[in-house]
């Protein structure tokens, strides 16, 4: 009996040993995978722990695999270039995901840029939402139509006759959900058209209440989670625009330009104060109940909410990252420190 229950200790204790990891498994958005990236390398450089190994998967995609499950398989950490979704947290919880923290670590722009051979760009919002979109109204404004548009002129003549072509991010992008949400949703719950098709039927109709859908005709070609590809596209062909993280559009500076929309250009200053249009907050989320079994988790988490890292004259902030304003960063510093739990409530608040 007693050799039965050494036994069942040893095995309990071996099977303890192998579950546990030093190195930290870490997956998602593209646009926030520079940055982890580099907290990554920095604790791999001034600790004992390994080089946690990141992954670039798109926000969507790695919070599948986030969600996946709680063993030791999936993920710690995944990356975000928007708020993790509703149905996203749902998904975690199914699979026994419970315990999550949300972290923020700075602001983001998404730029529409082009190669810098061409001459200077401006666009209203509305126009390029007209310009992606896979339905717009009608002339008459009293239908929707399926997108027309082949050039920048046809959607005004003050733009310039030049073929539409923009490559973007494909569905499991944070930055594409968060382009649909600050482009398309922000311009299309203004017109009536779509709002009246939303109230048209006895079952509203979801579609058109926060309209979203881009164009699949070519005019808006997926280019893939690895942004520096888009960036090469647009050296390649000057007549195309792309769509990525303002980190990009600063590391490419020699080669492509951002356009302006709504007469203003991203900057740190108008991405930090919001006045650029389509600025956003980047996330990263904890799976709490991994870190017993992963050391380095709390050392990393630490060090990425550290000055060092997301402060005014941190490491992030020479490759792209927009420091949030001292008082937030205090205070999402202090939750994240108290490793908050994460509820369904807050995702529904705004950030």
């Amino acid at each position: 009996m007693k050799k039965t229950a050494i036994a069942l200790l040893a095995s309990t204790a071996l099977t303890v040993t192998l579950s546990a990891r030093d190195q930290i498994k870490i997956v998602g958005s593209s646009t926030v995978y520079p940055f982890s990236s580099s907290v990554a390398e920095e604790l791999g450089a001034t600790t004992k722990f390994p080089t946690p190994v990141v992954e670039s998967t798109g926000s969507g995609g790695g919070a599948k695999l986030f969600c996946a499950g709680d063993d030791m398989n999936t993920p710690d950490i995944t990356n975000a270039s928007r708020r993790m979704k509703t149905k996203e947290f749902e998904l975690c919880a199914k699979n026994g995901v419970t315990d999550i923290t949300e972290a923020v670590i700075g602001y983001d722009g998404i730029a529409f840029a082009q190669s810098k051979a061409n001459p200077k760009f401006n666009v209203t919002r509305e126009q390029l939402a007209l310009a992606v979109a896979k339905e717009v109204p009608s002339k008459d404004g009293k239908s929707l139509i399926a997108n027309p548009y082949k050039k920048w002129s046809d959607i005004d003549a003050s733009l310039p006759n030049r073929e539409i072509i923009v490559y973007g991010p494909p569905k499991s992008s944070g930055t594409r959900d968060a382009f649909e949400e600050l482009v398309l949703q922000h311009t299309f719950k203004k017109m009536a058209v779509y709002t009246d098709l939303y109230h048209a039927d006895k079952v509203k109709n979801k579609k058109y209440k926060k309209y979203s859908e881009l164009r699949t005709d070519g005019v808006y070609v997926e280019a893939g989670e690895n942004d520096n590809l888009i960036v090469q596209k647009l050296d390649k062909n000057r007549t195309a625009f792309g769509v990525f993280g303002y980190s990009f559009l600063e590391e490419n500076g020699d080669v492509i330009q951002g356009a302006t929309i709504n007469g203003v250009a991203p900057t740190p200053e108008t991405i930090s104060a919001h006045t650029y249009p389509v600025a956003r907050s980047l996330f990263f989320y904890i799976k709490n109940s991994h870190a017993k079994q992963v050391p380095a988790m709390s050392k990393y988490v630490d060090l990425f909410m550290s000055e060092k890292m997301i402060g005014d004259k941190g490491i992030l902030s020479e490759i792209g990252l927009i420091p949030l304003p001292n008082a937030d960063r205090t205070a999402i510093r202090a939750s994240v420190a108290k490793r908050t739990k994460l509820t369904l409530e807050d995702l529904s608040k705004k950030h």
